[in-house]
Parts: structure tokens; sequence; C-alpha cells
């Protein structure tokens, strides 16, 4: 075989005498590009039709058709490239600078492999846990780890995969062993410039390790209420009540406390408080409250009681507790309870309502001295 192309390669050149050799060899390896990428894309689109009819349940060869496309493009081009060359009528230095080149393409290609491989397998991982369930403690647990410790696993990849390829070339070994192995003059340069990075990557996998927050955490972070909406490598993204995005560093979560309203449990205890005349009717109001939570979506059946908290000189403190299943039906249960709470006892017991003490001995006094005037 190797002779048979080699008669032609010597044909091909009796015919073009004008045309240099590394002329040929560049149209040949085109040549091979050009092939290697057709008959991948013939291969692509059978995988690609064989796995199209497959169930929900075949996601995992679904997901690794679709994501190897580029890799196993490359992979083919540099077999079509390798293959090639060692029939190509190249000198010794220049096939040694395709060497170089496929050297550096399969370790991209390794690289690319492991990124790759990553994904399918947070993908599909993933798949069992859903965040639009009521209760998506688990799931928000599960999605918070694999994202945070996927994105930590994709720059050691990346970092392992450059250093790699600064290995191959003999003028700058040194800086790739040193990034591979962060020792020297030079890693120690790079650790210090890099610091507030590490410093968040390293808070990034002590995060999903013992996960404080985790993905719509409802929390209170710097005076503000929100929802953890997005945990990356380097920074938090919490969607205020209001839409505003806070961003706060990884380490943020790590050195300074914050309160976290679902860390156990979505459900959540909501008080609302009332200031009311010292006459107001305490056990009509805790059965008026009983009436107002049963008849309310909200309330989850769990806790709902009214106690007298505080006793001063013009009102009383009355407080109320409600519980609902999430943080933002407890605001909805509170904001129900204390407007009609306060809607009945404007209509049943106005009285009931706060009022200064002053006015009611002025009225108190006019009613006397009209009922002396009449005796």
């Amino acid at each position: 075989m190797t002779e048979t192309i080699d008669r032609w390669l010597d044909w091909f050149q009796a015919q073009l005498p004008w045309m240099p050799a590394w002329a040929i060899s560049l149209g040949l390896l085109a040549l091979a590009v050009v092939v290697a990428r057709a008959v991948h894309r013939i291969l692509f689109r059978i995988a690609t039709g064989i796995v199209a009819g497959k169930d929900l349940k075949d996601l995992f060869w679904r997901s690794l058709v679709s994501r190897t496309e580029g890799p196993t493009r490359l992979a083919a081009m540099i077999v079509a490239i390798s293959a090639t060359a060692t029939i190509a009528p190249l000198t010794d230095g220049q096939l040694g600078i395709v060497r170089q080149i496929l050297l550096l393409a399969f370790i991209a290609l390794l690289g690319w492999v492991a990124l790759t491989a990553l994904h399918i397998w947070m993908t599909v991982y993933l798949r069992r846990f859903t965040l639009d369930a009521e209760d998506n403690l688990l799931a928000r647990k599960h999605v918070t780890q694999t994202r945070i410790l996927r994105r930590v696993a994709a720059v050691l990849i990346v970092m392992v995969t450059l250093s790699a390829a600064l290995m191959t070339f003999e003028e700058v070994r040194q800086y790739g062993i040193s990034l591979l192995a962060s020792a020297g003059a030079a890693g120690l340069v790079i650790g210090l410039a890099l610091q507030p990075v590490l410093k968040n990557v390293f808070a990034g996998i002590q995060l999903a390790m013992t996960q404080p927050i985790r993905l719509d955490d409802a929390i209170l972070v710097e005076n503000e209420w929100g929802n953890v909406e997005d945990i990356t490598s380097t920074y938090v993204v919490v969607r205020l009540w209001d839409w505003r995005r806070l961003v706060l560093p990884l380490s943020y979560f790590i050195e300074k406390p914050f309160q976290n309203w679902t860390r156990e449990s979505s459900a959540l205890i909501g008080s609302v408080f009332l200031y009311l005349d010292h006459t107001a009717p305490v056990e009509e109001m805790r059965r008026k409250l009983d009436e107002i939570a049963k008849a309310s979506p909200l309330w989850d059946r769990q806790v709902a009681g009214l106690q007298v908290t505080d006793f001063r000189e013009q009102v009383m403190e009355v407080r109320i507790l409600v519980s609902a299943r999430t943080s933002g039906r407890t605001f909805d249960l509170r904001c129900e309870v204390r407007e009609k709470m306060i809607g009945w006892l404007q209509q049943a017991h106005p009285h009931a309502l706060p009022r200064w003490r002053g006015e009611v001995q002025e009225a108190q006094e006019a009613v006397l001295q009209r009922a002396g005037s009449r005796g």
C-alpha cells in the first residue's frame, strides 16, 4: 500500500514539476481534513438518527451524541492528518512541525473530552431532581453541590490541559511544570496575584461540601431579602424581592453571618404584630384567627396562634403566628391575616383599635355632665 502511494506521488510530481513538495504536502493535508469532516458528518447524522427516536430513558445516549460532535470531529481530523503526514513528501523540519501541531491538538482533545464527559454526567445526574417542586430542598442541595463542583473541576481541567500543552515546548516547559505543580518562584508570583480568585475557588469547594446556601434558598444578607439565583465558581447572585440582583463573592458566605430561611426546610413561621386598645377581645380574636387561617389556601395547617406579648401605657401588643410551606407563601399569608383581622376589628369591635386615653376620658366626662344636667 505504501509503495503504491509513493509511486502515485512520484507520478504526480512528474506531471507538475513546478510545484514544490511543501505545496503538495499542504494539499494532501487539506484533502485529508476535508475527507475526515465529510466522513464524520455522515457518521454523525447516522448516530443522531439512531438516538432521535429513543425515549427520555435514553437521555444519556442522546446527550452523548449531541455533546460529542465537536470532539469526534477533531479526533477524525487528527487521525486523518496523522495518517497523511506519514506519506506526504515532508522534510524532517516540516514533519516535526506537523507532529507538534498534532500533539497539541491531541492534548486539547483530551481536555475537551474531559469537559464534555463532566457536562454529560451532570446532565444525567441532575435529571432526577427538579427545582419546580414545592418541597425542593433535596433538589436544591444536589443541584448546588453539582454545579459548584462542576465549575471547579472545569477550571482544574483547563489548567491541567494548558500545563500539558506548555510542557510540549522545550522553551516554556518550566512554566507548564510550575503551573501544574504550583511550585517555583513563578508559581508563587502567580499564586499571590490570583489570591482573590483562588480564595473564592476554595470557598466554592467548601460551599459545595457544607452547603450553607443552595440554589433558590431564601436568604437575608446585607439587610436585603432575596433568593439565591446562581452560584458560580467565584461569586453568588442573589435575586432580591424587587428583582434587583445582589452579587457577592463566594468567600462572603464563609466569613460573614447571614440568615438562611430555607436551610433545613422551606416552611416558615410568619409573625403579625397588632397594636390595639386594652379592651380588645383577645379570645374572640383567637377564634377569628382560626377562621381566617382555615379559610386560606396559603396556610399549611401547622401553626396558627395569637398571644398578647406586651402591655404598654397606651396600647397592648398582640402577636399572631402563622406558618406556610414557603417563604413567599408565608409573606402573603401574613399580609392576608393582617388585612382581614384589621377589617374584622373595624366592623365588629371598633373600640379595640388604638386611641389616645385622653380622648376616652374627655368623652366619659362629657357623658357624665349631660347626665347630671338632666338630673
